[in-house]
């Protein structure tokens, strides 16, 4: 926790005032909360409003349970082809996003642990999700695994099929953005992980199917991005959460980890994949720019 403190605090005596005020102008368009973060990987360069602030991640918590399952097989306690038997009661219920569930509707069945990984991370399947959360060691061994990165403003506590019962339920999982742009940097710079698995993951995270308006959705074709969004049921008007983390490369092949989090807003989806496509933008634009 100090050493990721410190980093934030040195990193924010060289925060970009023009790029946090453009942050701070387009945020304003929101009608809910904002969280953003903007870390330049290599250098320590960051923009940040709100990133101390607590936001539901709705599936953007995959990617910590991805990680601290990736790391069991990283110990040898899990195979990636190691068969997992999926029983009916596993399937999450509806409305909760699985493609396993909607495919298998009656019956179980077995899927490896690369599959599940797979279908977390680019599909965001909610049963393969609570799978890898199991075969993690559940929640507390999860935040074991953040606390053993350093990262402490990230909380993984309730599964899909428990956030299903109860909206608030979602506010349990909850992550700060500097927290979440600080585990993809560890996730980048190959700290966390082995190199086969880093590997893995972040190519998960490239062909990730969900959200191609957010982060991706003003950047110029064909840019890398590496992430996992998260989304939550829009309810008598209200969205709890509407959010995305990734990995951005730039022209230069340096890279941003960009976080962007709303929470319960009232505008349209297609106006908050707007906002966080427009933040994501302004991120590339100001680091992307030739050197001042």
């Amino acid at each position: 926790m100090i050493a990721l403190l410190l980093f934030w605090m040195a990193a924010a005596v060289h925060s970009p005032t023009g790029l946090v005020e453009e942050m701070e102008r387009i945020s304003h368009a929101a009608r809910g909360n904002v969280g953003v973060a903007a870390l330049v990987v290599e250098t320590g360069e960051s923009a940040v409003l709100h990133g101390d602030r607590r936001f539901p991640m709705q599936s953007v918590y995959k990617l910590p349970i991805a990680m601290a399952a990736l790391h069991q097989t990283d110990l040898g306690l899990l195979g990636l082809e190691q068969k997992v038997s999926l029983k009916k009661d596993d399937l999450v219920p509806t409305p909760t996003h699985s493609p396993i569930r909607e495919n298998y509707p009656e019956r179980g069945l077995e899927l490896s642990v690369y599959e599940l990984l797979r279908f977390a991370m680019v599909e965001s399947d909610g049963t393969a999700s609570d799978a890898l959360l199991r075969l993690a060691g559940g929640p507390q061994a999860v935040n074991a695994y953040m606390r053993e990165l350093d990262v402490n403003g990230i909380v993984v506590a309730t599964s899909e099929r428990e956030m299903t019962r109860d909206e608030d339920v979602q506010y349990r999982n909850w992550a700060e953005p500097v927290a979440m742009a600080g585990l993809l940097r560890v996730l980048y710079e190959g700290r966390a992980l082995s190199a086969p698995s880093r590997a893995l993951l972040l190519q998960f995270m490239m062909e990730t199917g969900t959200g191609p308006c957010r982060i991706k959705g003003r950047l110029p074709p064909g840019t890398i991005v590496a992430h996992k969004t998260g989304t939550s049921s829009t309810i008598q008007g209200l969205t709890r959460a509407t959010n995305d983390a990734g990995l951005v490369t730039l022209p230069d092949g340096r890279h941003i980890a960009v976080v962007v989090f709303i929470s319960d807003s009232t505008d349209a989806e297609a106006v908050r994949d707007g906002l966080i496509a427009q933040i994501a933008r302004a991120a590339w634009d100001w680091y992307g720019r030739e050197p001042r």
